[in-house]
């Protein structure tokens, strides 16, 4: 389009433009003239901050391109031979369908695409609808957002004005966005004033993407809890409520969310409708599946995939099966029925397949791929067999980048080469399992049967020297995976032999967790150590890392001149240390002082440091030349100030510091020598003075030598922290724990140790703190009553009250219920009143449990074990010393019961029969860990005769199942 800014004086018009709904205060009362021979130097800022804009116009150009003005200056109409025309009109709008008339880009956009639409529409410029059309259709038609500037109440504005005008492809095309952008929109503030069609209609839209089924039940949930008020309003009922919830696939809820939902009083009937469903779902078999349910409800337990789909969320979901896998990866057209059939042509189940046989039954189905997938979750999911898993995977997600599989103990570490080779593009896997209990360097081993055999000598993996030419290893091999992080976190059947495989078809690790892998030796992590080049991350925290791994992180790298060396020597720039962002070795002993000091001097880079539990000296934080640290973690090692404050004066960066359990911060002197770092402040609390001066926290653990006078000094560090943990030796006394809410508002979690505390304390907490998660009082001192839990706390989701409300009975409980309803981690010891009526309180006040401990509760378990076993989602189970009434069968029983179980605490003393039937290997269902303490009484010194009332421990047999077998330890501590 041209612009015609040469208008003939008798072939003008004037128009006189004003807003009738214009209420801006500060709006210019005066008139202003312009004319389209202008057009181009229009300046609409100041144009439209007048009230009456009067426009001199092109009568002919008006009629070329606008159906209003042809007909009102070139018909019959009186007004045809006037030259003057009253315009009332959006100012803004009309004045950009001026400009777009005479020939100028005009951008559409969420923000004017209503406006300029209703005006093309009501004025007849059919090319500007055509623009606008045009617009809607490609910036609602990409597979992601279209803007960064997008905001879901435009797009709910636009919605309204198609429905209001009759223009079905408006609120078609917004439908349909919404519903492939819909995890987008669930996180928006505005996603609560969602009109019901709008939402309903999206929710039906064939490409709604969704990351699970759970982010749309919740979606669903705040979305009502906000329109409760409306529906009322509106006359609604609660069946308008049940309408939008029944398009919930309740059947692929997980487990922990159903089950927490139970007391949501607009999702409780479908909470347990989806409880019911699930149990039934693991109780039976694949193949049978469909015969209880049918081919009519077959469709409710189809998982929502779209060809917009990047993240796949099936974690703590017990009911997902190799087949309900299978179903949603089928053709919609593919009825169950023939899967049924294909699956017995295989002649083979897929309940308990391995991957081998999955490569039978798979080729025989039509899967259909789906490329955008880049990320699955599927943790938690005990009734999934991961190799049949990765069959699957490989076939109908080629793009698959992100794969989390915690807590999968059957999956052997010999099929991890096949699941890198099936899926290419695997960048990041995570196979974490719980960390045992027994780790060497914590706990005194008193017996262990059977030892876990290595599968290869690791005197073969011996090195004998570190030197550069050690360092060819790296190019030794192909790069066959693209794995770059890999967490084997906790698993106890990773061995040496494990460790070299994976290092010659994962040569491209970055990042490694082998937190908690007692198996592997030093030699073992070594080689993998020497043979990833790329390496930047390493957690080996409670683990044998030692001298040869601290040498293979020293050793040269080939071709890694490009690094800047700084002011760090030459050698130290070509090797691993150097590139190192995370090193965390918490509990790692095998390093002794000169060693560690060795290799933190050769980590300049470091972001993350965790050395708790290890042989730190002073001297190695003085030989550490790194400046970009954010977390240090130097828990319960023999630190001093001069020396914390020394790294924290190089680290202005440092957002989290644990330093709890670190007695020589207490001291009056440092052991350090005069000269050996920078003068500080003539104070006993350098490192206070210097936090609070240097840094800015989210996140810290102290103890000895804390106090309130060191809680004022760090005031300007803390006023942004999310979670403190004040440990034993610290002493903040009351003006500091009443002040702590004021001083840090924005707390999300406070754990007290050994603290004195009052209700006026706890009331302050509990009353300021709204952002509050969780809550730990553990010994503490002082008096505090049922007082102090009479405050709302929504938020609160994990609470622990250890030894420190001894008068809890019944009553209380229910108070604390009432006020604190979203537990999903309740810790009670000491509790000493409550009894067998307890459980039901807790079971029916918080079913949505996943952790109960209870440890010294009065009488809760004299009449054995029954109401607990209604949170069916549990998978941490703590009892001990609640009174003897626990039947013998109660760990096979839990785990049949709570198929999310793990974890399972208890102590004899609690055994109605004297002891506890261990489930063998086949029949403990998804238990991973399970402890059995034992006491003894001793004889009171004064009288022979009588024993002492309170057990005395004596041992704990500690239970643990891997991928291969089940070891058991008897250990000296109380775990």
């Amino acid at each position: 389009m041209s612009s015609n800014s040469d208008d003939g004086d008798d072939d003008l018009v004037v128009l006189k433009c004003s807003d009738p709904h214009r209420t801006d205060p500060e709006a210019d009362l005066t008139e202003i003239f312009v004319s389209t021979a202008e057009i181009c130097s229009w300046d609409l800022v100041s144009i439209l901050t007048h009230e009456i804009v009067t426009v001199k116009a092109s009568r002919n150009r008006l009629g070329e391109h606008s159906s209003y003005f042809r007909g009102l200056l070139c018909g019959s109409f009186s007004e045809s031979c006037l030259n003057y025309i009253s315009i009332k009109w959006n100012l803004e709008a009309f004045m950009s369908i001026l400009k777009f008339i005479f020939g100028f880009h005009v951008d559409v956009t969420f923000h004017n695409f209503v406006a300029l639409f209703e005006g093309a529409l009501f004025f007849g410029v059919e090319m500007l609808l055509s623009k606008c059309k045009s617009w809607l259709i490609d910036a609602t038609s990409s597979k992601g957002l279209c803007s960064p500037q997008i905001q879901l109440e435009d797009l709910i504005h636009i919605w309204r004005f198609g429905i209001e005008h009759a223009n079905d492809f408006i609120p078609e095309l917004c439908t349909s966005y919404l519903a492939r952008n819909f995890m987008w929109a669930i996180y928006c503030n505005s996603f609560p004033y969602v009109p019901d069609n709008l939402l309903v209609s999206s929710i039906k839209h064939p490409d709604l993407t969704i990351d699970s089924e759970r982010h749309l039940a919740n979606a669903f949930i705040v979305w009502l809890s906000a329109s409760t008020g409306q529906f009322e309003s509106l006359g609604s009922t609660r069946n308008d409520w049940s309408g939008i919830l029944e398009e919930i696939r309740i059947s692929l809820l997980p487990l922990w969310f159903a089950a927490g939902k139970r007391r949501c009083c607009y999702f409780s009937k479908f909470a347990e409708e989806s409880i019911d469903t699930i149990f039934t779902l693991v109780s039976c078999p694949s193949t049978s599946m469909m015969n209880v349910f049918g081919d009519d409800d077959s469709c409710h337990l189809k998982i929502r995939l779209t060809k917009y789909t990047k993240k796949l969320d099936l974690s703590g979901c017990p009911q997902i099966n190799s087949m309900i896998l299978l179903m949603a990866m089928l053709p919609c057209s593919y009825g169950t029925d023939l899967v049924m059939t294909k699956v017995k042509q295989s002649s083979i189940s897929l309940e308990g397949i391995d991957g081998d046989k999955c490569q039978i039954a798979w080729p025989l189905l039509p899967t259909v791929s789906f490329e955008a997938v880049e990320e699955v979750y599927i943790s938690n999911c005990p009734r999934l067999r991961l190799e049949a898993a990765i069959e699957c995977f490989c076939k109908s997600f080629p793009s698959l980048r992100v794969l989390k599989a915690a807590h999968y103990l059957d999956f052997k570490m010999t099929k991890l080469r096949q699941l890198v080779r099936k899926c290419p593009l695997l960048a990041e896997v995570d196979l974490t399992v719980d960390v045992s209990p027994v780790i060497p360097s914590q706990v005194a081993i008193v017996s262990s049967s059977p030892a876990i055999t290595l599968r290869a000598s690791t005197a073969s993996l011996e090195i004998d020297s570190y030197s550069s030419d050690a360092s060819n290893l790296y190019m030794s091999r192909a790069l066959l995976s693209n794995v770059t992080k890999l967490t084997l976190e906790g698993r106890v059947d990773v061995s040496d032999y494990d460790l070299k495989n994976i290092s010659e078809f994962c040569s491209s690790l970055c990042y490694l967790n082998l937190r908690g892998c007692t198996s592997v030796t030093d030699a073992g992590i070594s080689v993998l150590v020497l043979r990833s080049a790329n390496l930047h991350s390493l957690v080996v925290c409670d683990t044998s890392f030692g001298r040869n791994s601290v040498l293979a992180l020293s050793s040269g790298i080939p071709n890694l001149d490009h690094l800047p060396t700084q002011q760090i020597e030459k050698k130290h720039a070509k090797s691993l240390a150097f590139k190192l962002q995370v090193l965390h070795m918490g509990g790692c002993n095998g390093v002794d002082e000169i060693t560690l000091s060795e290799l933190i001097s050769e980590t300049p880079m470091l972001r993350s440091l965790c050395l708790r539990e290890t042989q730190i000296v002073d001297n190695t934080f003085h030989s550490f030349l790194g400046s970009s640290l954010e977390m240090l973690d130097v828990s319960d090692t023999k630190v001093s100030e001069a020396a914390l404050a020394h790294i924290i004066s190089r680290n202005p960066g440092l957002k989290c510091l644990k330093a709890k359990g670190c007695r020589n911060l207490f001291l009056q002197k440092s052991k350090i020598e005069v000269g050996d770092f920078p003068p500080f402040r003539d104070s006993c609390k350098e490192w206070y003075i210097e936090l609070g001066k240097t840094c800015t926290l989210e996140e810290i653990a102290i103890g000895w030598g804390f106090s309130c006078f060191s809680l004022e000094v760090l005031k300007p560090a803390i006023t942004t922290l999310r979670a403190i943990t004040v440990g034993l030796g610290a002493a903040l006394g009351h003006d500091a724990l009443e002040l702590l809410p004021t001083t840090c508002p924005l707390l999300e979690e406070v754990i007290l140790y050994f603290q004195v505390i009052s209700d006026r304390v706890l009331i302050n907490i509990m009353e300021s703190l709204r952002y509050l998660q969780v809550l730990a009082l553990c010994h503490c001192l002082g008096e505090i009553s049922p007082v102090s839990f009479n405050f709302s706390m929504p938020s609160l989701r994990k609470l622990r009250l250890e030894r420190a409300t001894p008068w809890m009975t019944n009553a209380d409980l229910a108070v604390l219920i009432q006020n604190c309803a979203n537990l999903i981690e309740l810790s009670l010891l000491g509790c000493r009143f409550l009894n067998s009526d307890s459980q039901q309180i807790i079971s029916s006040g918080w079913p949505g449990l996943i952790s109960i401990h209870l440890e010294d509760c009065g009488e809760v378990t004299k009449n054995g074990v029954a109401s607990l076993f209604d949170c069916v989602a549990v998978e941490d189970i703590l009892l001990r010393h609640n009174g003897p009434g626990i039947q013998r069968n109660f760990i096979l029983e839990a785990a049949s019961k709570m198929p999310m179980l793990r974890k399972i605490s208890l102590d004899v003393c609690d055994a109605s029969e004297g002891d506890f039937d261990i489930p063998n290997f086949a029949d403990r269902y998804y238990l991973s860990i399970v402890k059995i303490a034992k006491c003894k009484r001793e004889r009171c010194g004064l009288d022979f005769q009588t024993l002492r009332r309170t057990p005395v421990h004596r041992e704990t047999l500690v239970l643990v199942w891997d991928s291969k077998n089940l070891t058991r330890t008897v250990i000296k501590e109380r775990v």
